[in-house]
């Protein structure tokens, strides 16, 4: 095995950790480690490194936060570290100045099977979207976003209950060995590249509240997805009056009931339930959080909240 190749990671959340730790278990030399600048967080706001900032601080990994990453400095100091290659995984857009810094160029890890889900959200819009297969792909880094040559790419199934943490979760896995393979493949200096077809219209963009806003109109198994793309974050929102509530985890029952769209029934005895109406049967909200209070199980919240309509 050719592990004899210097690299410098580029990454930020958790998703990132898990090929960080591949490539350093591999015996993959990481020269440094590119995160964002610690943010304040938590209930004192203090200021927190990221996830991979605590895992490079942990194997004594050199760590660069540039705010700007086009500064001169941080131009230089990548430069003197003369790494072969760079392996991006869930971080800001590089400029080109960067990723064509390395003679073995830069790759980048996407948490779909490209071209479909190009963009910041892939594993929420998958799920969003009814998938039941998407996978992890890496490529080489060029001038438009996760558009550049294929190197490998892995399926993985959707079973039809999982919400985006958990896919997160399996991707993340996936992803490391996916990584590594390719950084070895490179390392040996034998390993495909496969052009990319023609641009999918299955896209990922970035999430704001309006997709977040249940639709309660459209049939309940694209609101069931929907829900089930949203958790744990940012979570799926819906009004109950004035009071916003999230929904969590939800199910879909089938049914003919003539009824308005958007209703809510609720019911807190032995069975307790919170459903709303779609046109084409029920959605069962189970795990939910009320403005002002924590998330919980429907059952937990219905002994203590009568919602106002």
């Amino acid at each position: 095995m050719n592990n004899h190749i210097k690299v410098i990671f580029f990454g930020t959340p958790q998703f990132a950790v898990q090929s960080l730790e591949k490539l350093l278990a591999a015996g993959i030399q990481v020269a440094a480690v590119v995160t964002a600048p610690d943010k304040p967080g938590g209930r004192g706001m203090h200021l927190q490194a990221s996830a991979v900032k605590q895992c490079a601080l942990k194997h004594q990994i050199p760590v660069f936060q540039p705010t700007n990453l086009k500064n001169d400095q941080f131009i230089e100091q990548l430069r003197q570290m003369k790494a072969d290659l760079q392996v991006v995984i869930a971080f800001r857009m590089l400029p080109e100045v960067v990723w064509n810094m390395p003679p073995l160029g830069t790759i980048n890890l996407h948490a779909s099977l490209l071209p479909d889900y190009r963009g910041a959200a892939p594993i929420n819009w998958a799920i969003i979207n009814g998938e039941t297969e998407t996978g992890v792909s890496t490529f080489l880094l060029k001038h438009e976003i996760d558009t550049g040559d294929v190197i490998y790419q892995q399926k993985a199934a959707i079973p039809p209950e999982m919400n985006a943490g958990e896919l997160h979760d399996a991707l993340m896995e996936i992803g490391a060995e996916v990584t590594l393979k390719t950084v070895l493949a490179i390392a040996s200096g034998h390993y495909p590249k496969m052009q990319q077809g023609a641009n999918s219209n299955k896209l990922a963009p970035k999430i704001f509240t309006p997709d977040c806003t249940i639709n309660w109109d459209k049939p309940g198994q694209s609101v069931q997805n929907l829900i089930r793309g949203l958790s744990p974050y940012p979570g799926a929102i819906t009004y109950v009056g004035k009071t916003l509530v999230k929904i969590y985890k939800s199910r879909f029952e089938p049914e003919n009931h003539h009824k308005k769209t958007g209703l809510l029934e609720t019911e807190p005895g032995k069975n307790p339930y919170m459903r709303f109406t779609v046109p084409d049967g029920w959605i069962y909200a189970e795990d939910v959080q009320v403005e002002g209070k924590k998330r919980m199980l429907v059952g937990d919240l219905l002994r203590g909240w009568k919602p106002v309509v």
